[in-house]
């Protein structure tokens, strides 16, 4: 399994740097791109004993950098086989509708969703020649919401819908998949900064049908499986990881 190169954005905290280090485990190399250099220098060093990896400074939300940044990993690692478009704001300021400025909304959208397209479109011709994958970290906020969360909301939900317009497009030489997690607990994924271990109250966990909150391995896992061949009847889909919290009936007694 593996041998091929990904490249991971929002690879250097969280769900991205799980999913990096599951990457580095099965065998590729890894580019991990981020905003944060801090942060991106700090997890290169902690993951380089699982495997090749490089950290590349990068915002997918202007274009010049998002260029640079898959130029800067094909350049590296030589290929390119895999994109995982983790990058995103992921706990945006909450407004009511009526007082959201117009440059959170932007700025949201522009981290959140057209950093995903702009990465793809410059990935793409590398993706094809490998006949590779596209893996985009969506939310079950794409599916659900809670008050005062419409940028965030429409950047995920903009991702599942982006997801099955690149697999029509790019099949069959690309395919491309969504995983939509949610809640997963990130905290001893963190930068050391700002990491805690501090456990969750039992009553976190219990919530959950799957009796506990995710972690950044059961995202990966299936970030693993969608980049793979065993995969490749399996395009244009939305995977929901969230241990049945979106099939769950709340109602207050």
């Amino acid at each position: 399994m593996g041998g091929g190169t990904a490249l991971v954005t929002g690879g250097a905290q969280g769900i991205g740097k799980g999913i990096a280090l599951r990457l580095l485990e099965a065998g590729y190399g890894v580019a991990i791109c981020d905003t944060d250099a801090e942060a991106g220098h700090e997890a290169a060093a902690e993951l380089e004993s699982s495997g090749a990896v490089a950290f590349i400074p990068c915002d997918v939300g202007v274009e010049d950098d998002a260029r640079a940044c898959v130029a800067a990993a094909v350049s590296r690692f030589g290929r390119l086989d895999a994109l995982v478009n983790n990058a995103g704001i992921a706990n945006p300021p909450r407004a009511p509708v009526e007082d959201l400025p117009l440059a959170d909304w932007e700025r949201i959208l522009r981290a959140n969703l057209t950093g995903a397209f702009l990465m793809a479109k410059h990935a793409v011709p590398h993706l094809r020649a490998a006949r590779g994958a596209i893996v985009n970290i969506a939310s079950t906020r794409a599916l659900q919401s809670e008050s005062h969360t419409e940028a965030y909301s429409a950047s995920k939900g903009g991702l599942v819908a982006l997801t099955h317009a690149l697999a029509i497009s790019l099949g069959p030489e690309v395919r491309v998949n969504c995983v939509s997690p949610g809640w997963i607990d990130t905290r001893s994924w963190r930068k050391r900064s700002r990491r805690s271990t501090d456990p969750l109250p039992p009553e976190n966990h219990a919530q959950h049908p799957a009796g506990r909150v995710g972690t950044p391995g059961d995202v990966a896992e299936l970030v693993l499986y969608l980049i793979s061949d065993r995969a490749g009847f399996v395009t244009g889909q939305n995977f929901v990881a969230d241990g049945g919290m979106t099939r769950k009936m709340i109602y207050r007694e």
